[in-house]
């Protein structure tokens, strides 16, 4: 069978109408092997019919596609059947609802697959098509990493990691996508499983070896990583968050404990300074590796002799049959000693020796790269730092890792909450920001269609009422738009204070009743410093 190319040759990434997220160069799939790998039903007539790609949008179809309409919030993706064809798709897959409206309209010349629960199968469709993960060892070797906090700044880890050992990795993340070209911003944690398969398959295309990606529990309740196996999935920890998908934290765990499972894991490195850790580690069904990142841990892997070093942090890890690993991160705080922990123990867990790690570590220092909008410093003096800390656990860590020993020196923090998302960790936000900050300036977030006041006021209400409980001498301040209040802060701040802004990280649109602001915390925090006078550090290349 012969090769097709989806853009009508090897044309660079940025020509007109080709996605980002596919390979070049595709090897058709007959429909009817398509049916027969997956079990589905294809009319006889149609079995010859040629895929080379596979979209849930119908913006984004090509010719070739196999167009898959799945019921949507407020349209049924069979609406627009009619555009993908137009597109160029060359068979439909859709569920009974969606055959019944394409029924309505007018008469298609494509084959219709009609299945009872399409989301089902769209992930090993996606696998099917493009390839992704041949058994020839071709495939990258794929690196997973969940949890609540601490996502992205060790999917960065790792691929620094493995650039040091010489290895040239992907990424997939909520900052960025990386595959060998461009970056590419990313609009999810974890793309839609078309998508996560054609980048995986243009990964190999490149000659990529290795990929880490970040796999929230959106990306597992929403099957984005149906049909993807990793080598190696990590866990972070798992503290309150997304409560608004999930009701309860034992249904939060229940999903991030599915990527735990041999379908879509290998091997298992597990951080078990938490509960929920332990409970994962203990009842995993695939191999586990423990991390043990607190005092007295028991674990595989613990970290001992920490000590500080700059902003960051020198440390060893200490392992199985008495090794052992001087570990470095410039990173400031003690969750970014876990991060570089855990990256270190998948990169070990995946057969790389722990020789070659230790000259990896020593020589390129890969732990102190920078992660946008992850504990990012802006200005040195008053220290100015934006960070994503948008649940309360993350924001009382880093809090606590910005902290300035100098005499005399206020740390200033300003955060809001997002609309339409568990809103029980509201109060409990403020009451962390009124017990470990001097100033707390509590503003917007990303509203949605909330009303941003009563957002705040939800807020507010938990550091006023900490702050009456507890004796707690911190100033509350409410403050909006956000820039104002960043402005505020810069105001405020003296030579020896710390700002952190915290909440957005590497975000640069605010939605405000369905509507994009621009809005980088950065980029405003930049403009206050520089208006004062003061010196800021060179600006990320991703910002806005």
């Amino acid at each position: 069978m012969s090769e097709f190319t989806p853009s009508g040759g090897s044309a660079p990434d940025d020509q007109a109408g080709r996605s980002p997220f596919r390979p070049a160069t595709v090897h058709p799939v007959r429909l009817d092997a398509i049916g027969d790998a997956l079990g589905l039903a294809v009319p006889d007539r149609f079995g010859a019919v040629e895929v080379t790609g596979i979209s849930l949008n119908s913006r984004t179809v090509q010719p070739g596609d196999l167009y898959v309409a799945l019921p949507g919030a407020t349209r049924h993706g069979a609406d627009f059947i009619a555009q993908a064809i137009s597109a160029g798709a060359v068979a439909i897959l859709t569920d009974e609802a969606g055959a019944r409206l394409q029924a309505l309209g007018s008469d298609v010349a494509v084959p219709v697959v009609v299945v009872r629960q399409p989301r089902n199968v769209v992930g090993p469709l996606s696998a099917l098509i493009y390839g992704s993960q041949p058994q020839d060892g071709t495939a990258p070797e794929l690196f997973a990493v969940t949890g609540t906090n601490g996502k992205t700044t060790t999917t960065y880890f790792i691929t620094a990691l493995l650039r040091a050992l010489g290895r040239q990795p992907g990424l997939i993340g909520t900052i960025e996508i990386l595959a060998g070209g461009e970056a590419i911003p990313s609009l999810l944690t974890t793309p839609e499983s078309t998508d996560v398969h054609g980048l995986l398959a243009l990964m190999r295309e490149r000659g990529l070896t290795a990929a880490a990606m970040e796999v929230s529990s959106h990306a597992i309740s929403y099957q984005r990583v149906d049909g993807v196996r990793f080598d190696v999935a990590g866990f972070t920890n798992l503290t309150q968050d997304h409560l608004d998908l999930h009701g309860t934290m034992d249904e939060y765990f229940a999903t991030k404990a599915e990527l735990f499972t041999p379908a879509r894991a290998r091997h298992a490195v597990v951080t078990v300074d938490d509960p929920w850790g332990q409970r994962l580690a203990a009842h995993s069904p695939v191999p586990v590796t423990t991390l043990g990142t607190s005092p007295g841990a028991r674990a595989d892997w613990t970290v001992t002799a920490s000590t500080p070093r700059g902003l960051g942090t020198d440390f060893t890890l200490t392992g199985p049959h008495g090794a052992e690993l001087k570990v470095h991160t410039g990173l400031p705080g003690s969750f970014n000693v876990a991060n570089a922990a855990l990256a270190t123990v998948m990169v070990l867990s995946s057969g790389v020796p722990v020789e070659a790690v230790q000259e990896a570590l020593t020589i390129r220092d890969p732990f102190t790269v920078a992660v946008p909008g992850r504990m990012q410093l802006v200005c040195e003096r008053p220290a100015a730092v934006v960070d994503f800390a948008h649940n309360t656990d993350a924001l009382a860590r880093a809090l606590e890792a910005v902290r300035s020993a100098e005499p005399g020196s206020r740390l200033i923090v300003v955060f809001g909450a997002t609309g339409q998302r568990d809103q029980g960790k509201r109060p409990a936000m403020g009451a962390i920001a009124a017990r470990l900050a001097d100033t707390v300036i509590i503003t917007d977030d990303d509203p949605h269609d909330e009303d941003a006041a009563a957002i705040r006021a939800d807020v507010l209400a938990g550091a006023h009422s900490a702050k009456a409980a507890e004796s707690l001498a911190a100033d509350i301040l409410e403050v909006f738009p956000r820039e104002a209040a960043i402005q505020h802060a810069v105001q405020l701040a003296q030579p020896a204070d710390t700002i952190l802004v915290a909440g957005r990280g590497h975000e640069v649109w605010q939605e405000v009743k369905g509507v994009n602001l621009a809005l980088d915390d950065r980029v405003e925090l930049r403009n206050a410093l520089t208006a004062r006078g003061l010196n800021v550090l060179q600006a990320d290349r991703i910002e806005s």
